[in-house]
C-alpha cells in the first residue's frame, strides 16, 4: 500500500521525515491544513513499537489538530511532530538542536510545543536554533493546566446536558492517567465534590492520588469496568474500542486525551449505547488556546487565555445540543463544524 493509501492519510499538505545520525533523532513531523494559519502541535516523545506506529500517531494527532483548532477558534491550522525513541535514554541538549533545524526548515508553517515526555525546558533547547516554538517558559508557559480547566469545564458540561446537574457533587469519574493534566484534572474534580476511581502505570502518582482526594485506585484493565457516571481517558489514545466498550458502565466518556476513540464507526457504537461521547480535539483544546497567544502577534495575557479557556462550555453544548436535534452522533457533528470553520478560512 502506497502512502497516499494509508488510513490515516488525509490530504496532508506536508510529511516530514527526521533523522539526525549523531544524536539518534528520529522524528516526523506532518503539517495537516494551513487552511485558518500556520499548522500548531505539540511534539511527543515516545518509544512506538515500530517506525509505522509513529506514522500513524503523528498522522492522526496533525488532523485532530486542524479540528481541534478550528473548533476553538484559533487563527491555525494543525500539525503535529514525534520524536521516535525512549526519552529515559535518549533524551539529549544536542537532539533536541536537531530536531529544533528539523522544525526551522519546514519555515514557519509549523509551530511546536512541549507534548508526552517533553518539558519547557526541552522546548526550550529548541528555541535555541528556530523561533518557530511555543509554551515557553515566561511567556504561555506549560500548558497543562489550561488543558486541565478545559476538561474540567467540558465534563461539568456533559453532566449538564446528560445528568441534568448543574454541579458535580457527588459526580462519580474514573479518571485513566494521573500526567500533569490528569492529575491537575482530579484536583478540581475532587475541589467540586466528584468522587474519584483511578489508575495509572506510574504507583506514586496512584498513592497521592489517594492520599489527597481520597480517590479509589484500581488495576489498569479495570477502570473501564467501574460503576460511574463518568469515564475520563486521559492517558494515550484509543482506549475506546471494540474491547472496551462492553465494559463501560460510564453514560458519559470525557477526557483529554487525544485520538479516544480507536475507529471512527466507535462514535455511533457510543450513540446506540446512549453514552455521551464528549469530542476529544474540543474538550482539550485548553492547552493549544494558551498556546496559540503565544504565537499570535498580540502579546501573551493569561487572563485572555483563560476567558478563551472557558467558551470549551458553550462549544460543547452546542455540539451536543445539534447532535440530539438531527440524531447525529457527536464526533461526526464536531467534524461537520470544524470542516465548515476551515471550508471557510480556506474561501
Amino acid at each position: 500500500m502506497s502512502f497516499f493509501d494509508l488510513v490515516d492519510f488525509d490530504d496532508h499538505e506536508q510529511v516530514v521525515f527526521c533523522s539526525d545520525k549523531e544524536t539518534g533523532l528520529k522524528a516526523i513531523i506532518a503539517v495537516h491544513n494551513t487552511a485558518l494559519g500556520p499548522a500548531a502541535g505539540g511534539c511527543r516523545f515516545w518509544d512506538y513499537a515500530n517506525d509505522e506506529a509513529a506514522l500513524t500517531d503523528v498522522l492522526r494527532l496533525s488532523r485532530g489538530m486542524t479540528y481541534k483548532n478550528a473548533m476553538a477558534g484559533l487563527k491555525l491550522g494543525g500539525g503535529k511532530a514525534v520524536i521516535i525513541g525512549d526519552p529515559k535514554t535518549l533524551k539529549s541538549p544536542e537532539l533536541f538542536k536537531a530536531f529544533g533545524k528539523a522544525v526551522n526548515n519546514i519555515a514557519g508553517r509549523y509551530y511546536t510545543a512541549e507534548d508526552v515526555n517533553i518539558t519547557t525546558s526541552d522546548m526550550a533547547t529548541v528555541n535555541q536554533v528556530t523561533d518557530y516554538v511555543a509554551g515557553l517558559d515566561g511567556k504561555s508557559g506549560n500548558p497543562a493546566p489550561f488543558t486541565a480547566l478545559g476538561t474540567f469545564l467540558g465534563i461539568k458540561a456533559a453532566v449538564k446536558f446528560k445528568l441534568g446537574k448543574d454541579d458535580l457533587t457527588g459526580v462519580k469519574v474514573a479518571v485513566q492517567g494521573l500526567g500533569s493534566v490528569g492529575y491537575d484534572l482530579c484536583k478540581k474534580l475532587h475541589a467540586a465534590g466528584a468522587e474519584l476511581v483511578v489508575t495509572d502505570i506510574n504507583p506514586m502518582a496512584l498513592e497521592k492520588a489517594a492520599a489527597e482526594f481520597n480517590a479509589t485506585v484500581v488495576g489498569l484493565d479495570d477502570i473501564y469496568s467501574q460503576d460511574v457516571d463518568v469515564y475520563s481517558p486521559c492517558a494515550l489514545g484509543a482506549s475506546i474500542n471494540d474491547g472496551t466498550i462492553s465494559q463501560l458502565k460510564a453514560s458519559i466518556i470525557a477526557g483529554c486525551a487525544n485520538n479516544q476513540l480507536a475507529e471512527a464507526r466507535h462514535d455511533q457504537i457510543l450513540k446506540d449505547k446512549s453514552i455521551l461521547y464528549v469530542p476529544d480535539y474540543v474538550i482539550n483544546a485548553g492547552g493549544i488556546i494558551n498556546v496559540a497567544l503565544e504565537i499570535y502577534p498580540e502579546p501573551y495575557c493569561e487572563k485572555q487565555a483563560t476567558k478563551l479557556v472557558e467558551r470549551i462550555y458553550d462549544t460543547l453544548m452546542n455540539v451536543f445540543e445539534k447532535a440530539k436535534a438531527e440524531d447525529k452522533p457527536t464526533g461526526i457533528v464536531a467534524d461537520e463544524i470544524a470542516r465548515a470553520i476551515i471550508a471557510k478560512g480556506r474561501n
